[in-house]
């Protein structure tokens, strides 16, 4: 079942365009990789799924009962946000914070869903502890909770295991397959072309020549194969 159609979008800011063209959906249940060259548009286009910016050209529809309030979203850090003052509690609770309303307080379900997310994150025992304490990987942990929190059908993840070691890295890819696995849909930009092509169902590729389709499909492509060997030549291509 589909959830978001992605049409002819083009995409741009401050006056400049910086993608063209791009075409994909997301079925229910799938795990699609954004992947791309620097500059290519990759957190430009998940600002616009989100509507934080309008694409320039063409259109993006949630359908089939979606909407905004249903996305779960990890954004990429900045400095300031690592070296925020809230407890681990307070921070994964904020994500239940669409379905406050009119209550100026959390509920009793509010706060048991925090809990079961801490608890699915293995974060219990940080509970109390300030955020800024944490360690980078113990931070997604704690953000990917507040993000379950917000929904349960559908996560959008930008680099979630940037500036990572590489055992929190392959710990955290693990935690965001099981929950794809419980059906959760997960759209993921990735810097990690290996991990991409390991983990995703489909690829989304955002360049001079777009590509989308499944992880098979783009390894027998044209485009696949040519950013694949520039990786591995030591071509970097984070946005």
């Amino acid at each position: 079942m589909k959830q978001i159609i992605c049409e002819n979008v083009s995409l741009g800011y401050e006056g400049t365009t910086v993608a063209t063209g791009i075409n994909f959906e997301v079925n229910e249940g799938e795990y699609l990789c954004i992947v791309g060259e620097n500059g290519s548009g990759k957190t430009t286009l998940l600002k616009a799924i989100l509507g934080l910016q309008n694409p320039v050209d063409g259109k993006i529809e949630f359908v089939n009962g979606l909407t905004r309030k249903d996305i779960g979203y990890l954004p990429q850090q900045t400095i300031v946000q690592r070296d925020f003052p809230a407890s681990v509690r307070e921070i994964v609770q904020s994500g239940c914070q669409g379905r406050l309303g009119f209550r100026p307080f959390y509920s009793k379900s509010d706060k048991a869903l925090a809990a079961k997310n801490i608890e699915k994150m293995g974060i219990a025992d940080l509970t109390s502890r300030s955020y800024r304490e944490l360690s980078g990987g113990q931070q997604q942990r704690v953000l990917l909770a507040r993000a379950l929190c917000a929904t349960g059908k559908l996560l959008i993840l930008d680099e979630p295991v940037s500036g990572l070691d590489p055992k929190v890295t392959a710990e955290l890819y693990k935690i965001i397959k099981e929950l794809n696995e419980e059906g959760i849909t997960i759209v993921m930009i990735s810097h990690d072309i290996e991990a991409a092509v390991e983990y995703a169902s489909h690829i989304l590729h955002v360049g001079h020549n777009n590509f989308f389709g499944t992880k098979e499909e783009y390894l027998l492509s044209s485009e696949g194969k040519s950013f694949i060997s520039g990786i591995t030549k030591g071509e970097g291509e984070n946005e």
